[in-house]
């Protein structure tokens, strides 16, 4: 039975498309998601999905940059910590939150695109360019509190990529809680393998 077509606003098609995209991408990755699957989906006809993304590339485009922006302000918002240890719980925590609370937004950005979107939607290319931007948030809370900055990079790229691929993992296992999976993620961080605590816990819980 066909869906009916609802009459909507430029704007509020805009965002049902980015709806529907942001859903196929998630469920089927770019290569297996077409524009004649977003329309279908949207009850409108594939010109449609032409006329405000330009085709499938602008779609995942603006799908991404949206999940990117979307986790950074997640992540600036829950810095407010006077310790460097409390900073780190909190930003992976903030990481972690957002695969929970997102897990499809999170798929998308995890997700390898084709080599002609690789400077937009590569999984590589969007972990470098969220801890790029983590860095400059990491630096200016260190700075604000009288912490070294210069290794801001470093920290930034360690805990973007470690949460990144602890939380594929966490998508297919979900048995332990998110603090508790902050909880090992941190003790890592924080006392290295050599001093690991048997049965960490979040200090800002």
């Amino acid at each position: 039975m066909p869906v009916r077509r609802v009459r909507m606003t430029g704007t509020q098609r805009r965002e049902q498309l980015l709806d529907v995209g942001r859903s196929l991408f998630a469920a089927r990755g770019y290569d297996g998601t077409s524009v004649e699957e977003v329309a279908l989906r949207a009850a409108v006809s594939k010109p449609v999905v032409y006329e405000h993304f330009g085709g499938k590339e602008g779609l995942y485009a603006v799908v991404v940059d949206r999940e990117v922006q979307r986790l950074l302000a997640d992540f600036t918002g829950a810095l407010s910590a006077d310790s460097p240890k409390r900073l780190l719980e909190q930003a992976t925590m903030a990481l972690l939150t957002y695969v929970e609370d997102h897990a499809d937004g999170f798929r998308i950005l995890v997700r390898e695109s084709p080599a002609q979107l690789a400077d937009s939607g590569g999984f590589a290319t969007i972990i470098s360019d969220v801890a790029s931007q983590v860095e400059h948030i990491l630096a200016a809370e260190f700075a604000a509190r009288g912490f070294q900055t210069t290794l801001a990079g470093l920290y930034s790229q360690a805990l973007v990529g470690q949460v990144a691929l602890v939380g594929q993992w966490w998508l297919d296992h979900p048995e332990p809680s998110r603090d508790d999976v902050a909880a090992h993620l941190v003790n890592l961080a924080w006392n290295g393998l050599s001093a690991l605590e048997p049965s960490p816990r979040l200090t800002t819980l």
